[in-house]
């Protein structure tokens, strides 16, 4: 297989992303090295820092609610 690959310059104006998914990646020209970055749009007050899980109380199997 023989194959001929010529680089020349790449000029980009004006780039628009509209949404991203849950893993996305935009390359644009020749790509050295690759930096990992995440964020998140979670409101604050959703958030809960606490050393505690919240648990939800079990039900006991009765012959009512099998």
């Amino acid at each position: 297989m023989k194959m001929t690959i010529v680089n020349k310059s790449i000029k980009i104006g004006n780039l628009e992303i509209k949404g991203v998914g849950s893993s996305s990646v935009v390359l644009i020209g020749d790509t050295e090295s690759i930096t990992s970055s995440s964020y998140f749009d979670t409101p604050a007050d959703s958030l809960i820092f606490s050393p505690h899980i919240p648990l939800k109380p079990v039900k006991k199997a009765t012959y009512d609610n099998i």
